[in-house]
């Protein structure tokens, strides 16, 4: 499961200020606390408590033996413990202050002339030396373990308050079909009429189901370490990196891969990609019928719910990475730099359209 999902922290200001301000040395958490946080006065009990929330998810701050903190990448030299302490605040600027500061400073940073820009032949060099050198290109595509998701949202866009109702997870290991985590949840905001008959999720079904919070860890759970797939790959990342660094503070990042994109690589005589074409064409969809009504009876169609339209992608993702390997496609590398290809008249629609974003679920 190499260079799968993964999770980070997501920096925020009072992170950058600890930073600036453990620079100088190490502090214990009253006085971090204090001068980062602006409140002074807290006993050192309480203060330890917010040190550890604040710093507790980065590597890079340490905390010393005698409770002090540190900056541990720096690679500075601590004091012994026992040392002297810093027992007081030194004068701090206010949290308005600093940040009026650290504006200035950057405005004042000299500005690197931008580089000439490298011919296309240079950049694809370039970009096939990298691929072949980045670790892990070499992994079989049937070694790998994938997760499918899917998602039901009540619109196109997170950034638009547009939220999950319903996720579906699919694992897939050595070339099948495994454990499949779903869940309802509780959008906290109305579903237009519109998308209630898209998936027949209604407010009365979701009332008293989950935030997304209360199962993001979950969900994370279900993510970390594979290789996040679904159809029109974007639009479910964007929803569920959303929703994770909203509950959690963390930010996904990891390998991603879209059966679209495959499909149209490998299915060519289909007059459309969507998962209902693909679906029929490779029989998933007698698999995803087979789930879904045994878990949930007939009451919903297994289109458009999450775990229909996951279980569905999972067994294509199946097929078409066994199709791949017909090709001659066998490693991860491989599959890379043949999905980003493509032919001549492809490249020059895309060199010629104008750049959109994603903001719809494409994949009916």
């Amino acid at each position: 499961m190499t260079r799968g999902v993964s999770s980070r922290p997501v920096d925020t200001l009072l992170v950058e200020r600890a930073r600036d301000f453990l620079a100088g040395g190490p502090a214990t958490s009253s006085v971090l606390v204090s001068s980062v946080c602006q409140i002074p006065g807290l006993p050192e009990p309480l203060a330890e408590r917010v040190a550890l929330e604040l710093l507790g998810p980065f590597a890079e701050f340490q905390q010393l033996p005698d409770g002090r903190w540190t900056i541990a990448a720096r690679g500075q030299q601590p004091r012994e413990a026992g040392g002297p302490l810093r027992d007081a605040a030194p004068p701090a600027p206010s949290f308005e202050e600093w940040r009026a500061a650290r504006e200035a400073r950057r405005q004042e940073e000299p500005v690197a002339a931008p580089p000439a820009r490298p011919s296309r032949r240079v950049l694809d060099r370039v970009s096939d030396t990298l691929l072949r050198a980045s670790p892990g290109d070499d992994e079989r595509l049937l070694d790998l373990s994938y997760v499918v998701v899917d998602v039901e949202t009540t619109g196109g866009a997170p950034t638009r308050g547009h939220r999950i109702t319903e996720i579906a997870a699919v694992v897939v290991e050595g070339g099948e079909v495994r454990d499949v985590y779903e869940t309802l949840v509780n959008p906290e905001r109305s579903i237009p009429p519109a998308i209630m008959r898209l998936t027949g999720i209604t407010h009365e079904m979701v009332r008293d189901k989950p935030r997304f919070g209360e199962v993001c860890e979950d969900v994370m759970s279900a993510l970390t370490g594979h290789v996040f797939v679904a159809h029109n790959v974007t639009f479910d990342w964007r929803f569920v990196t959303h929703e994770i660094e909203r509950a959690s503070g963390r930010r996904l990042e990891g390998r991603r891969l879209c059966t679209v994109r495959l499909a149209r690589k490998l299915l060519p005589q289909l007059r459309s990609r969507s998962l209902g074409h693909v679906a029929d064409f490779y029989g998933a969809d007698r698999f995803a019928e087979s789930y879904f009504e045994e878990r949930h009876g007939r009451d919903r169609p297994w289109r458009h719910s999450a775990a229909g339209d996951a279980v569905a992608t999972a067994h294509c993702l199946v097929r078409l990475l066994h199709d791949a390997r017909d090709r001659g496609i066998t490693t991860w590398g491989e599959l890379d730099r043949w999905l980003s290809g493509g032919t001549g008249a492809a490249r020059r629609r895309r060199r010629a359209a104008m750049p959109t974003p994603v903001d719809k679920d494409t994949t009916a």
